[in-house]
């Protein structure tokens, strides 16, 4: 006796009412289109336009020399014996750099915001910061697809500006600004070579600086030009990211590169000196991201978001005894200035400082905060107007952040129905606002020569201020997630339907209730549309509401027709199984960030859940029980694995053999039972399709070894190399795995042969881009696959069966990220749990569908 026959399926009429194509493509439509819901509610842009200028009226410095070391950490620039791994290394690899700080400047830590890339980076360093990430992703979206951002930016407030550096970052500032003010000097594209010195690009930078010099001593103009003041110099230092992800931060090519950097800063200020022969110069150092151990950057790992600062010259303090409580804490205590005060900024509170410094219109879009606006810490500032000047500034600061919450507040009072301001700088009562009150108090302190509490009252001012720009910014979020969440329940409801099919067994269409929900149909979504039109929403918010407003249409028209439970289904058993799933799914979403329960997951799947099968059936099949059971513990030693991998040359090759030897003899058993139930011409065809197959595989394997083996020995990556790895490459993709083993005749394919195709099909991209374990994964994956596939036929699912669902969705998962890990932030988490509950209902569904197909 099977155990499908101890709990036999409920009827299903023949005739159904449930089109299986219309919810497939309405499924894959609403999917699509709430992707852009993500993007509504979290990533829009934070820039406005129609802000009032605001400055000091005085410059510290008559021109400021910016120099980025992309991609460097602050610990290897100030950490004595940072290299410990590289023989003959320096104590100090920056000596200059370093001296600096101990001797006549200022330094600290300079802490970024997620994503740490470059493209962002730079515009919070020089023209502007999103006070959240998701701000900083928009921006770098819209950045990288190449479209046109109108940000100001302290380069479009300078009176001249010298940019030199990577094609990537320059043209961003140029672009917006006023026609020939930023000008820009880029190497080509294609010298950003990840297997070359990468240096030669940093000293490329400092020849084209020199060039300038030497060419303002034949051209009157330019040598006007630069001895104005407000003048800027950007140095951008690409080597040290390229070096980065190319040897890592801990390799002796990174060394090399701090070293090189350190010598062009020292070269750099001895030109500067040299040409204008005054001390009307001021200097800031910094990064505009860190990187990883791995060499990756972009996520929240505090070694991409701790970034060097240093800032000397005209207008800077200098080396100041450490504070009590220290400044310091255990990362910077190996750096060897526990002796100093280390000062850190936010990211962008650079912006402000520069500004500060040369007397420029601070940028409109700029919500830095001055490190100086707090009297209670030293800042970076040594004013030659003491108190008063610092107070001035910190009142300018305050004003540039209130303005642009105020365009800000005007534009959503103007548009939003019901608009509920931000009382903290609006009041609660029709009174005058109290932003108003809180400028005019700090006017009143300063005409009072009150220093220090007009910086007070302009650092309070300024925190309320971000607060109401945070306000105003996620504003629509409450409306945008409540559709969301309404739409994706609704679909789980909708799906439902395809499940208990309540219109198959209802006695009658008709209901009284039919007309009540047509009309409150009606009424929602055209009332949301007015709201919509009101409040001049984008387009894409009145398809988002149609969603929702169609999924519960359906399921409540439907459900007072004839849903009903199977009088066969206990309604404990029923809730108790809701739960359950739950629960899994949940731990699903905690999986992102908790990588070890994927292994609990194969430990439930592949130990524990046999135990429950019946006695009869576990003792008849108990060796595939073991089986299976050792698989899956296989499988999960690979989540508990650090993600961070080193590059292991023999791992890799240890994969692709793992990966032959499995095909190869799996092949023998695969083409005997073709040839059993196929017949002869079968075998061969398949034969052919597998020596295929394993050639490209063997073929993959000598040039990833060759190429690694090259690039280890800094030689670059031979040009055979590149075409035959892409030839393979493309091939193994596009002609074996969509072609061959997606489009091969069906004749000549059994159930395991066609799994086999695949699993040697995708087997070269597997290797070649890998780094370690990844193709091992692969093996242990596979066979967890294949021997599922086994397991199906003693173990029959039923239809009410949810266990079907929850093991789809985690070995879809666990496909994805068994040896990897995903960001996830707190936008992504509530996306994700009413995805997995979508995808439960649907494959519910399917299964419901092909159990009761005839077979």
């Amino acid at each position: 006796m099977s155990y499908a026959t101890l709990n036999p399926p409920p009827e299903i009429p023949p005739r159904t009412h449930y089109n299986v194509p219309k919810l497939l493509i309405l499924g894959l439509v609403f999917h699509f289109v709430y992707i852009g819901t993500v993007f509504d509610c979290y990533f829009t842009s934070p820039v406005v336009h129609g802000m009032q200028s605001h400055s000091v009226g005085h410059a510290e410095a008559k021109r400021l020399v910016l120099i980025v070391g992309d991609g460097l950490r602050a610990d290897l620039l100030f950490k004595e014996d940072a290299f410990p791994t590289v023989p003959d290394a320096p104590k100090v690899v920056a000596p200059y750099l370093k001296s600096i700080a101990e001797t006549r400047g200022a330094f600290g830590i300079s802490h970024t915001r997620v994503p740490t890339e470059s493209r962002p980076g730079h515009v919070a360093v020089i023209g502007t910061r999103f006070s959240f990430s998701q701000a900083r992703l928009c921006l770098r979206f819209e950045l990288q697809v190449g479209s046109k951002v109108d940000f100001d930016s302290v380069f479009n407030q300078s009176r001249h500006t010298f940019s030199f550096g990577s094609p990537d970052i320059l043209p961003m500032f140029s672009r917006g600004a006023t026609p020939g003010k930023v000008k820009t000097w880029c190497y080509n594209e294609e010298d950003e070579d990840f297997t070359k010195d990468a240096t030669f690009l940093d000293i490329w930078v400092l020849d084209r600086l020199k060039e300038l010099f030497q060419n303002a001593t034949s051209n009157a103009t330019l040598d006007t030009q630069l001895r104005s003041d407000k003048v800027v110099f950007f140095l951008h230092l690409l080597g040290l990211d390229t070096t980065g992800h190319s040897y890592r931060p801990h390799s002796r090519e990174y060394m090399n590169n701090i070293q090189v950097v350190d010598s062009i800063v020292r070269q750099t200020e001895s030109l500067i000196n040299e040409f204008y022969d005054d001390q009307d110069t001021s200097f800031i150092f910094t990064a505009d991201h860190g990187m990883s151990v791995i060499g990756n950057h972009g996520d929240g790992d505090p070694d991409n978001t701790r970034t060097p600062l240093i800032a000397w010259g005209r207008g800077i303090r200098g080396p100041l005894p450490d504070s009590v409580p220290s400044s310091h804490d255990s990362y910077s205590k190996p750096w060897a200035l526990g002796h100093l005060f280390r000062r850190d900024v936010e990211q962008a509170d650079l912006a402000a400082l520069m500004a500060s410094l040369i007397g420029i219109d601070w940028p409109v879009n700029l919500v830095g905060v001055l490190p100086d606006v707090d009297p209670t810490r030293p800042g970076y500032l040594s004013p030659e107007l003491g108190e008063e000047s610092l107070a001035q500034t910190a009142f300018v600061n305050a004003k540039v952040i209130l303005e642009q919450y105020t365009t800000k507040h005007e534009l959503k009072k103007a548009h939003a129905l019901f608009y509920k301001p931000f009382v903290a700088l609006e009041g609660s009562d029709a009174t005058e606002p109290h932003r108003f009150a809180d400028l005019a108090t700090i006017e009143r302190l300063i005409q009072a020569k009150d220093w220090r509490a007009a910086r007070l009252a302009s650092a309070k001012l300024i925190r309320t201020s971000l607060d109401g720009l945070h306000y105003l910014q996620t504003y629509d979020r409450v409306l945008i997630r409540g559709i969301v969440i309404f739409a994706y329940i609704g679909w789980a409801a909708y799906t439902s339907l395809y499940i208990f099919r309540p219109l198959d067994f209802a006695e009658t269409q008709e209901s009284s209730g039919r007309v009540f929900v047509h009309v409150m149909a009606a009424i929602t979504l055209i009332g949301f549309w007015i709201l919509f039109a009101l409040q001049r929403a984008p387009f894409t918010f009145y398809v988002y509401i149609a969603f929702p407003c169609y999924f519960w249409h359906q399921f409540l028209l439907q459900a007072i027709v004839g849903l009903r439970v199977s009088p066969h289904v206990s309604h404990w058993k029923l809730l108790f199984g809701a739960c359950m799933t739950l629960a899994a799914v949940q731990a699903m979403v905690v999986g992102y960030t908790h990588r070890f329960i994927w292994s609990i997951g194969f430990v439930l799947t592949g130990v524990v859940w046999p135990v429950s099968w019946p006695s009869q059936i576990l003792k008849q099949n108990f060796f595939l029980a073991v089986v299976w059971g050792l698989v899956c513990l296989s499988a999960a030693v690979f989540p508990v694995l650090p993600v961070e991998k080193q590059e292991s040359l023999p791992a890799i090759l240890l994969g692709g053999c793992m990966i032959l030897v499995c095909g190869v003899f799996s092949a023998r058993w695969v083409l005997n039972e073709a040839e059993r139930v196929k017949g002869k011409q079968s075998r061969q065809a398949l034969t052919a399709l597998f020596i295929i197959q394993v050639t490209l595989i063997v073929a993959i394997m000598i040039i990833t070894a060759s190429s690694v083996r090259s690039l280890q020995a800094k030689q670059g990556l031979p040009l055979p190399n590149q075409v035959l790895g892409w030839i393979v490459l493309e091939h193994t993709l596009q002609v074996l795995s969509s072609v061959l083993a997606f489009a091969s005749r069906g004749s000549y394919h059994t159930a395991f042969s066609k799994f086999l195709a695949y699993f040697l099909g995708f087997g070269p991209c597997f290797v070649i881009l890998s780094i370690s374990v990844e193709g091992l994964f692969y093996v242990a994956y596979s066979f967890v696959l294949a021997t599922g596939n086994e397991r199906a036929k003693v173990y029959l699912f039923q239809p009410d069966d949810l266990r079907t669902a929850l093991f789809f969705l985690f070995f879809v998962q666990v496909g994805f990220f068994g040896t990897g890990k995903l960001l996830v932030g707190d936008w992504t988490v509530n996306y994700i749990l009413l995805y997995h509950i979508s995808v439960i209902v649907v494959v519910h569904w399917d299964m419901r569908n092909w159990r009761a197909s005839p077979r």
